[in-house]
């Protein structure tokens, strides 16, 4: 039976009260804390201030406790809209804005197939949305977005935890590295990445984001509507 289904053994009040959700909090606060090498059921016992065999009686493996985890955040990714374009997008942001809020949700998204109840009432509603559609354009098209955002919020908490850990920001990076671009630049072999570092638009992350993603929603649309 997985964790969704099992019954939680009958509470006790002392030494102090548990509960699931009560573990996953804790757990998700140690995780935003301090990443995911933060959480273990020894750390999440002693946050809550009981033993850790307490805890066993909820949570069988630290597996089932990321896979809680990862469920709870997802009661923050809330599909709405009035039509599946406006889901889609909503999807994406909603997605990507839990992750800036818990980074270390981008080292777990993508992975298994999450099914806890808030993950599936996510999925019933962008699916619910595309009532209408074939479902050989909906299960790609769904697929494709998840796929967009699991790439664009990785590479963004990438670049935050390297911003992190060497202490240098983007205007930074750019001012150490620089005089190196423009020799090997002015050796002329790499003349499109020249003109597009010299000449094209240098969008910030949120309209590098969206722009992106309109991208892929216009290829949605013309294939709905072909």
């Amino acid at each position: 039976m997985l964790v969704w289904e099992r019954p939680e053994p009958p509470d006790r009040p002392v030494p102090a009260p548990l509960s699931r959700e009560r573990i996953v909090r804790a757990a998700v606060a140690l995780a935003d804390a301090n990443g995911l090498e933060a959480v273990s059921l020894r750390k999440v016992a002693s946050a809550l201030g009981v033993g850790p065999m307490r805890l066993y009686g909820y949570i069988d493996t630290k597996e089932e406790l990321l896979d809680l985890m990862v469920d709870a955040v997802h009661a923050e990714i809330r599909p709405s809209g009035d039509d599946w374009r406006e889901v889609l997008r909503s999807l994406a942001e909603t997605t990507r804005q839990a992750a800036h809020r818990h980074e270390w949700l981008a080292d777990l998204i993508g992975g298994r197939p999450q099914l806890g109840p808030n993950t599936l009432a996510g999925g019933e509603a962008v699916l619910a949305a595309m009532a209408g559609v074939a479902l050989d354009v909906v299960v790609p098209a769904v697929a494709a977005v998840h796929a967009y955002v699991i790439g664009a919020v990785r590479r963004e908490i990438t670049e935050r935890r390297a911003e992190r850990a060497t202490g240098m920001d983007k205007r930074q990076w750019q001012a150490a590295f620089g005089p190196y671009l423009r020799r090997a630049f002015a050796t002329g072999r790499y003349p499109a990445l020249a003109s597009v570092v010299h000449d094209g638009p240098h969008p910030d992350a949120d309209e590098t984001f969206r722009t992106g993603l309109d991208f892929l929603l216009d290829g949605i649309a013309a294939r709905i509507s072909g």
